[in-house]
């Protein structure tokens, strides 16, 4: 039992192991996550009092509250956790909640301030009421759980009160995915703790019988309890039984405020009506107190607990159960004056939050005005990012005015920016479906198209493309009818159609540069440029025209552009810099949140992360970032493109680090899935059968990859590099070699893969002369990756080997060892076994017992069994082991005799 700081107890029961949990994670020195959940009434709050309690005095203690309705004040929890703060300016607070500033400048402002207050001291960060927390402060917790810092965050919630569209809900599932998150459930107490607390309160135990009533009688809810013993402290516990008990906490909690006169019950009244959080000022009006009568009134609700004055001339319900008791109990007729009186104040005094005004609209049937309100709302968080509060807002006005367009528009673009494709898709035929003009059904068939291409509903967006082209005869010359014409160029490419998308996108740019058109310029120049950059000959130009958009789409707050050209650049066009590379990524990070644009923000982001760790050649952190994209993706339910959307690469580094299992499993889940494309499988399929010697599956699967490669429009060279890096390893024949070639590789594929990939197959037919001069070529491209170049370094150093120039392969070997330092798998297998074959130490140690005599007598005996053109299948008939044995042998021989191929252990066999 813990003493508490408040409370009808003077001990905290039941909570020691849970306490002890929060101790032992403010006691260490790296950062922790704890999130603490139980119902109503549970003890969260009374648990995170009571441990607070128990810091050190050097400790930074931060606690914020979200409240019901959070949808009106942005960064909620973060304000209320800063406000009071006597190292935090006015002006500084201020700044944060300016809506006029976009999210991303407050979320960093807020950071800034947390940075600044708590410096290198210890500290524990509280947001309580996770489940009501408006998405800014969702994505602030999970920022600062992010950060490697010594703190503790601590997040509570009511499991009952989160539901799919909650942004709490995605965090909680998200977190411990992220990083170890302790998680404490608070259940009801048991009967021997109620009589405990009981025995607290009443200065003596309690009988059994009396324990029993009690403990049946409120569930064990430690706040049903607290509030039905409030002021009988000292009573014998046999009369508590005999007080009636009603059987809700709404019942409850009237007993506690039902002896109040008539002035401090009109002022609860109008404060529960207002909200969790109370401006004196708007409490004054509505209520119709004068200052003085309501300083008294306060002062009455404050002694008794029901009110907490927890900033300047502000005050909030010291418990929800609270307000929600005082609201139920009024009229309908009562709640609807004062919410009225609430909504003249505030359209009285101008310049309020539009969602304010429009619950407050809606509460006291003044739907008009709430209509107003809610487009009015939904144009403002739309401009500084909040989709997820616009589409709320939005939601609300279509409640009463479900066919109004402006209010259709901004569902459909906010659900889309917040990742919700489904509601977007609904709302976006609703907006096109009441659209009063063609203008407005072209720009709801603009956002249909790109929803359909991410549903993967081909069939439709090409359907869609010509209702929009139709339509372009019709609107009037000028800015609608320019980007109807990018959204058709947006469109084909999208469908793999780049000389088509380049045709419209010249179009639009034409009639925007004729007419002004400034907004219509930037998105006819990001469409041209997207669309050059897709293909290597014109690469450069679309690259060069896409770094001058960006600049110019930030200065006009055309957030989603700049995201998007930022993310081609990132992602297809990366810089030779890795620190650049970073900067870029950040800075399209910063634009997507800056829109509101989920997809860009976080899936795009981890990928951007991935391909930053590849550049800089480190593997591990590539697998890393993407680990965490998926396990944050997976807690969505995606359809199409967006399903699983890291997994094809995940799987691919997962191959490169030699992590067979793991990439079994993502091959396994990408089945499931209906993929954009048909080579997705049977390439990945084809790739783990190569590097676990499994020929017969891959063989087999090589058919697939030829019969799906051909269905598609476009060719990858890194992928293709693979893949034929792949089937080297496994031995298959040169004849199939040459037809991957023809297949896989086309004119548009860029010429650092063509020449890597030809110098790769020149050696394995055995034309080191034409090898060397290709992987030379290679190891100066900067479109590779340094693992690509690593690869090419012993590629080159190997058919030196094979000339007998051993003394001027070790050159290449060292600048293999550098490239491929932070990498590993295959390609560091490989490496080190050319390095032993050159008689040369491994990095970093000294020099491997290697060839025929590191070989174990099994491995041996296999071994000759390979060198007399055995199968994996023959090998296992022959020997009575599994086929997985037989392939694990194989690796293992290949590994130890420093050859890639079947074919390379007869010729050190019969050498031997």
């Amino acid at each position: 039992m813990r003493s508490t700081r408040d409370g009808a107890s003077p001990v905290m029961i039941g909570r020691d192991r849970e306490l002890h949990q929060l101790m032992q994670l403010a006691s260490s020195s790296q950062p922790r996550a704890a999130i603490v959940a139980g119902e109503p009434g549970m003890g969260k709050t009374r648990l995170i009092a009571e441990f607070l309690s128990k810091l050190t005095p050097e400790t930074v203690v931060l606690v914020g509250h979200a409240e019901p309705g959070s949808l009106a004040r942005p960064y909620e929890v973060l304000m209320d956790a800063l406000s009071g703060e006597p190292d935090v300016s006015r002006q500084r607070l201020d700044e944060l909640a300016d809506t006029g500033r976009s999210a991303v400048e407050r979320l960093h402002a807020g950071l800034a301030l947390l940075n600044e207050l708590i410096g290198d001291r210890p500290a524990v960060i509280v947001f309580e009421d996770l489940h009501w927390a408006d998405s800014e402060s969702a994505a602030l917790f999970e920022r600062l759980a992010d950060l490697d810092t010594a703190k503790l965050i601590i997040g509570t919630f009511r499991p009952g009160d989160l539901d799919g569209r909650s942004p709490a809900t995605g965090l909680l599932s998200r977190l411990d995915r992220r990083r170890p998150v302790t998680r404490i459930e608070l259940e009801p107490l048991t009967e021997a703790e109620t009589g405990a607390f009981v025995a607290a309160v009443a200065g003596q135990p309690a009988t059994v019988r009396a324990v029993s009533s009690l403990h049946r009688r409120t569930g064990g809810n430690p706040f049903f309890l607290e509030e039905l013993l409030r002021g009988h402290e000292g009573e014998d516990p046999e009369l508590l039984c005999e007080h009636p008990l009603p059987w809700s906490v709404t019942e409850v909690l009237r007993r506690h405020v039902a002896d109040l006169d008539p002035r401090d019950q009109r002022v609860l009244d109008a404060a529960a009506v207002l909200g969790h959080r109370v401006p004196f000022d708007l409490l004054a009006t509505v209520s119709g107190t004068s200052e003085d009568e309501l300083i008294s009134a306060l002062g009455v609700l404050v002694e008794r607990g029901v009110l907490v004055e927890t900033g300047e001339d502000e005050f909030t319900f010291r418990h929800a159960l609270v307000r929600e008791s005082v609201t139920g109990r009024l009229l309908g007729r009562q709640r609807r004056r004062l919410h009225e009186a609430a909504l003249e104040t505030l359209l009285t005094a101008g310049g309020s939050d539009p969602a304010m005004v429009a619950k407050h609209a809606q509460a006291a049937g003044r739907y008009e005005d709430m209509v107003a309100a809610a487009r009015k709302g939904t144009e403002l968080y739309l401009s500084i990012g909040s989709a997820h509060q616009a589409l709320s807002l939005a939601e609300m006005g279509l409640e009463e005015a479900g066919e109004d367009a402006p209010l259709l528009a901004a569902a459909a673009r906010s659900a889309w920016l917040a990742g919700l494709n489904e509601d977007a898709s609904e709302y976006a035929k609703r907006w096109r479906d009441a659209a009063a003009s063609n203008v407005d059904r072209a720009h709801a068939q603009a956002l249909m198209i790109r929803l359909a291409w991410e549903a993967d509903e081909i069939a439709v967006m090409e359907q869609l493309t010509t209702e929009i082209q139709a339509l372009l005869e019709e609107l009037p010359p000028g800015d609608d009818q320019a980007l109807a014409m990018s959204a058709v160029a947006q469109s084909a490419l999208l469908r793999d159609e780049p000389e088509e998308a380049l045709r419209w996108a010249e179009r639009a740019l034409a009639l925007a540069e004729e007419m002004d058109l400034t907004k219509a310029k930037l998105s006819a120049l990001a469409e041209k440029g997207m669309a050059l950059t897709d293909r290597p000959a014109t690469a450069a130009e679309g690259r060069a025209i896409l770094v001058g958009l960006v600049d110019a789409a930030e200065k006009a707050d055309e957030w989603v552009l700049a995201a998007r050209s930022l993310n081609v650049l990132v992602q297809s066009l990366p810089p030779a810099d890795p620190a650049e590379h970073a900067e870029m990524l950040e800075r399209m990070r910063v634009n997507a949140e800056r829109a509101g644009f989920e997809s860009t923000a976080v899936a795009a982001y981890y990928q951007g992360r991935a391909r930053v760790a590849m550049r800089e050649g480190d593997l591990k952190a590539a697998i890393t970032a993407l680990e965490q994209g998926r396990s944050r993706d997976l807690s969505y339910v995606r359809r199409g493109r967006k399903a699983d959307v890291h997994a094809v690469f995940l799987a691919g580094l997962y191959l490169e680090a030699s992590e067979f299992t793991k990439a079994s499993r993502v091959i396994d889940d990408l089945r499931q899935l209906q993929l954009p494309s048909t080579l997705i499988v049977p390439a990945l399929a084809f790739h783990l059968a190569c590097r676990t010697n499994n020929i017969a599956a891959a063989e087999s699967y090589l058919e697939e990859v030829f019969t799906a490669v051909r269905e598609q429009t476009w060719r990858s060279g890194a992928q293709a590099n693979d893949l034929i890096t792949a089937a080297i390893y496994a031995g298959l024949p040169l004849k199939s070699l040459r037809r991957m070639v023809s297949e896989l590789l086309d004119i548009n594929v860029w010429d650092e893969y063509r020449t890597l990939i030809d110098a790769t197959v020149a050696q394995a037919s055995g034309n080191h002369a034409e090898a060397i001069k290709g992987f030379q070529e290679a190891l100066t491209a900067e479109l590779l990756n340094p693992h690509q170049r690593g690869s090419a370094a012993v590629g080159h150093a190997h058919s030196l080997m094979a000339q007998n120039r051993a003394a001027e392969a070790v050159p290449y070997l060292d600048q293999a060892s550098k490239l491929l330092a932070k990498w590993g798998g295959w390609r560091v297998e490989k490496l080190r076994s050319v390095r032993a074959e050159a008689g040369l130490a491994p990095d970093g140690g000294t020099r491997e017992v290697t060839g025929t005599g590191a070989l174990t007598p099994r491995e041996r005996e296999v071994a000759m069994l390979i060198a007399a053109g055995l199968t994996n299948a023959e090998l296992a008939r022959r020997l009575y082991i599994s086929p997985k044995t037989a392939a694990i042998h194989v690796s293992s021989i290949l590994h130890k005799l420093g050859v890639t191929s079947r074919t390379q252990v007869k010729d050190v066999v019969s050498g031997g």
